[in-house]
């Protein structure tokens, strides 16, 4: 979500006659990039300073929580549907969340967007001693495994670190799977997880290993479910749902991605299925079960000849992002 809008002033133009094409369109002044940053951070102060945006002065860490996953799945989406400027709106937006948390944590006295800038800047020309140093790396495989030596030193030397708390805790056994955050959705985690166990060379040989590994866990799932004991159940569908996060990893796809176009999918078709219904004068909960599988069959059919059942573009209402508060 944006932060609150400030409404742009009006200004006359000189030569409206010779610009009305563009008479609406917001004059575009040419400025760098760190100009623009700049002026980011500047605005995102001024909306929450005392005499503000009162949404934006009742922001902290946690309310911007959802807005933040929010973004992020919105620029996914953005980068699917192909259009540029919504894509660049919506990097606009994620970016905007950074800015929006660093502000809250310079006004708390802890950090500011610089230190931001500076750390992930600093990091990357640690992480990458094949370009910036003397180090070579063969192919992208080896920048990886580079990659999470490099980091295992970092979480080393910061418990390592003067008035580290976490120096005092009691000593826990160092693990290739620490830095994978336990926050993280089911999905992604279990990704992450399995591709830190490859990179260390426990992996499967080839996709068939976990087919098989798949039949094996439906075939446990379908016997704990005859058991009648919950907690089996619960068990052996996790065994089921990481296995099939192992196969997407290892078929190069990203399982939350994937999950997220079914679930796209799915709805659309019911969608498509009530629209149906409707349109033959029914609601589509009163008709029989019979009915809607063929109805299904119908709305699949509808997408694979798209000429048939034009699908109408999602428009994005001026409004939405306001909405969300």
């Amino acid at each position: 979500m944006a932060s609150c809008k400030v409404p742009p002033r009006k200004t006359k133009s000189r030569s409206t006659s010779s610009r009305k094409g563009s008479r609406n369109a917001p004059r575009q002044e040419k400025l760098t990039a760190g100009a623009w940053f700049e002026r980011l951070v500047a605005l995102q102060a001024r909306l929450r300073a005392p005499n503000g945006c009162p949404w934006d002065r009742e922001q902290t860490h946690a309310t911007l929580r959802t807005y933040l996953v929010e973004e992020a799945y919105e620029v996914l989406d953005a980068m699917k549907s192909g259009d540029d400027a919504k894509f660049a709106e919506e990097m606009g937006d994620l970016l905007l969340q950074v800015v929006f948390h660093s502000q809250i944590a310079a006004e708390e006295r802890r950090f500011t967007v610089t230190d931001v800038i500076r750390e992930v800047h600093e990091k990357m020309v640690r992480r990458h001693p094949h370009v910036f140093g003397e180090k070579r790396a063969r192919d992208a495989a080896e920048v990886l495994r580079n990659w999470e030596q490099i980091k295992a030193q970092e979480r080393r030397g910061a418990e390592q670190r003067p008035g580290n708390g976490s120096a005092k805790k009691e000593e826990k056994p160092k693990s290739l799977l620490d830095g994978v955050p336990r926050t993280l959705p089911a999905t992604m985690e279990g990704l992450q997880l399995t591709r830190k166990a490859s990179r260390a060379g426990f992996d499967w040989d080839n996709a068939q290993g976990i087919f098989e590994k798949l039949r094996e866990e439906c075939a446990e799932l379908r016997h704990a479910s005859e058991t009648k004991d919950a907690a089996r159940v619960e068990e052996e569908m996790g065994d089921l749902l990481f296995a099939g996060v192992n196969l997407a990893r290892f078929l190069q796809v990203d399982p939350e991605i994937a999950l997220k176009n079914a679930n796209a999918k799915f709805a659309r078709r019911f969608r498509e299925m009530e629209r149906l219904s409707a349109g033959n004068g029914q609601a589509f909960a009163e008709i029989p079960r019979a009915d809607k599988e063929k109805l299904w069959e119908v709305a699949k059919r509808g997408e694979r000849n798209p000429e048939t059942h034009p699908q109408k573009p999602r428009v994005k209402h001026p409004d939405e992002a306001a909405a969300k508060r």
